[in-house]
């Protein structure tokens, strides 16, 4: 059973059995409305929910009953998401009478039944103002991605673009990306934030989408050719590289590209990329910049992308200024030297193998990236040592991975060795690796290390999978 129908058919029974609704149901959860609506259909018995008679406010030939005394909020919102197309239908009118109901309202909105459909639909149109549908934007959004939820979407749009910017500014710090995406997009749209404005906010939201979008409309503008006016300096220092890449682009019709070098050696390759294409726009070769920036191997100023940019716009003789940087005091500029000789496609095992026992993870990181094509030329013995306890988890897990590209008895051997080791991920990555060991072509028919082998990770097996396995590997099982 999925989880949303679970949670959702325990908020139903507590509906049933007179919970009040705020106490069943996580009425500010947008997602909480579409897991009660799934959860009433599919874990609720008809007799516990409400019948047409009772929404309807008949009883027998008694003749019609008030509907405030026969049904309260939680009865009604069983109703709403009833089975029956019908009773949904009824219970729509009285559920206007309850704000917290509204949501299932917006649900309805989206019904399969044409006739629930086009009435929750003109009971929205006329009840929701810009306040109700700004509490409700979430949820709408929500819905919208159904098959029939566009029109929830159209209305709310359609009431916000006639609301003042003060009233939008919820919709802008939504927690809910969705959300922040909608309201940007409404007043980029509507111009209602200054190029200013929307740089600060390309540069201050984490969501990509939002980023683009508001820097791409700032730019738009036209970028001043004097001061920056607001514009460039927050994209140039924001943090996300979306928002920075952008106002480095815009250096070129900003006539600034000596502000540009300084981005060669941004940490994101996309942002040294653009910095790149404006220096180059303006005749300036990167590659001497950055040729020079590495040419002191001690310097403790040197910028990790400077590292990683000789390569990407270098040739391989330029390995000779990265090889010096894998002494580097700065672990950042020691592993991105290693991640630049891979980029050149420059591999030295012997020169490269000390960097499994550097102290900084990341460097670990790199290092077994570029040795990983040549695994199998690393003394094993040597490598199983860097499992032991002792060591720090970053070089035992670099041993693993590499003893594992190994490959054959090696990798059988690394692999039982950790079964019982401490650390779960470890312990965990190291049984699958057992389990899914077939013996390769250079491994001995009949070693008997094979056997004894996987006779200590039988607990990994059934006793057919294990005789299989050890009859693949010339063993009797």
């Amino acid at each position: 059973m999925r989880e949303d129908v679970r949670s959702g058919g325990e908020a139903a029974r507590k509906l049933a059995q007179g919970v009040p609704l705020r106490d069943a149901v996580e009425v500010t959860a947008p997602g909480a409305w579409l897991d009660l609506d799934a959860g009433v259909r599919c874990r609720l018995g008809r007799e516990l929910l409400p019948t047409r008679d009772e929404v309807e406010g008949r009883r027998g030939r008694l003749g019609v009953l008030s509907r405030r005394k026969e049904l309260g909020e939680g009865r009604l919102a069983l109703a709403l998401c009833h089975r029956d197309g019908r009773v949904r239908e009824a219970a729509l009118r009285p559920a206007m009478a309850y704000p917290d109901l509204l949501p299932l309202v917006v649900v309805r909105a989206a019904d399969w039944a044409e006739p629930v459909r086009e009435r929750a639909r003109t009971l929205l149109r006329e009840a929701l103002d810009v306040g109700a549908v700004l509490a409700l934007a979430p949820l709408i959004l929500l819905v919208g991605r159904r098959g029939r939820g566009a029109f929830a979407v159209a209305l709310l749009d359609e009431l916000l673009r006639r609301a003042p910017l003060d009233r939008l500014a919820p919709l802008l710090a939504d927690p809910d990306r969705a959300v922040r995406r909608f309201g940007y997009r409404l007043v980029v749209e509507e111009r209602l934030l200054s190029p200013a404005e929307l740089a600060r906010a390309a540069a201050r939201d984490e969501d990509a989408v939002v980023q683009n979008l508001c820097a791409d409309a700032a730019l738009a503008a036209g970028v001043p050719e004097g001061p920056y006016d607001g514009v460039l300096e927050p994209l140039l220092s924001a943090r996300n590289p979306r928002a920075r890449s952008a106002g480095v682009t815009a250096l070129r019709r900003a006539r600034r590209p000596e502000r540009a070098v300084e981005f060669l050696a941004d940490r994101s390759a996309l942002v040294r990329a653009c910095a790149r294409y404006v220096v180059r726009q303006y005749g300036t070769d990167p590659l001497p910049v950055h040729r020079a920036w590495c040419s002191a191997p001690d310097d403790p100023a040197l910028r990790p992308g400077a590292v990683v940019g000789l390569a990407e716009c270098g040739e391989r003789a330029d390995a000779e200024l990265l090889w010096p940087l894998l002494a580097h005091p700065a672990p950042a500029v020691r592993a991105r030297a290693v991640a630049a000789l891979r980029l050149l496609d420059v591999s030295d095992v012997r020169r490269l193998r000390p960097l499994l026992d550097d102290p900084a993870p990341g460097v670990v990181r790199e290092a077994t990236t570029a040795l990983l094509p040549s695994a199998g030329r690393l003394p094993a013995e040597w490598l199983m040592e860097r499992l032991g306890a002792g060591r720090a988890r970053h070089t035992r897990v670099a041993a693993f991975r590499l003893l594992d590209a190994c490959g054959g008895v090696v990798r059988l051997r690394a692999a039982v060795a950790v079964l019982d080791d401490p650390d779960d991920k470890l312990r965990a990555w190291a049984g699958q690796s057992v389990q899914g060991w077939f013996p390769s072509a250079d491994v001995r028919h009949g070693d008997p290390e094979v056997g004894e082998l996987l006779d200590r990770g039988r607990h990994l097996f059934s006793d057919y999978v294990l005789r299989q396995r050890k009859r693949l590997a010339g063993l009797g099982g």
